[in-house]
């Protein structure tokens, strides 16, 4: 049986494998362009819009929207940051010789990903608040939360793990926020 440690090990190696693969597709400036698009959606902007467009369009559920995005918000910052100070993972550029990343990161320790986080974050909240009433607007907002989430991979800011611990976190605030709030 494997220890811990040999399992971190392996799980890492495995991790930087992927990156290895995934940034390869940095060659093309379409992906790198589309990339960074997508990267910047999931920053934290659009949670905000959704919100003021929720009010301004008088969007049945507004309230729960809002109660419940801005919780898990407030909550994922706390998460992010405590995990982030506290398991300090080098971003890849540290663990690559030579490895120029392509985008913007904010400080220096690569996990969990806040881009993927907080995209996730919005997609839970989405199917938490609209998913019975307009679910096909949920396939949607997941599948531009695991481009936010490939985008932070392709541009080199994060590996592969950074970014599924960051759909965990994200997810699992909303989920949990909704909880306390005792939303359906």
């Amino acid at each position: 049986m494997l220890g811990a440690m040999e399992v971190l090990n392996r799980l890492n190696s495995y991790d930087h494998q992927l990156f290895a693969r995934l940034f390869k597709q940095r060659n093309s400036d379409m992906v790198v362009a589309l990339s960074r698009a997508l990267s910047r959606s999931g920053e934290g902007v659009l949670h905000l819009l959704v919100i003021l467009v929720a009010w301004l369009m008088y969007i049945p559920g507004r309230e729960q929207l809002t109660a419940l995005l801005l919780m898990s918000f407030a909550l994922e910052r706390c998460l992010h940051w405590l995990l982030k100070n506290t398991l300090k993972r080098p971003r890849p550029e540290h663990s690559f010789a030579g490895l120029r990343r392509l985008g913007h990161a904010s400080n220096q320790f690569s996990f969990p990903s806040g881009h993927s986080s907080r995209a996730f974050l919005l997609a839970t909240v989405m199917l938490i608040v609209f998913g019975s009433a307009m679910p096909a607007l949920i396939p949607v907002l997941y599948a531009w939360a695991a481009a936010v989430a490939l985008s932070r991979v392709v541009l080199g800011v994060h590996f592969p793990g950074d970014v599924l611990a960051g759909a965990i976190v994200g997810s699992g605030t909303a989920l949990l926020c909704a909880l306390l709030l005792q939303l359906p």
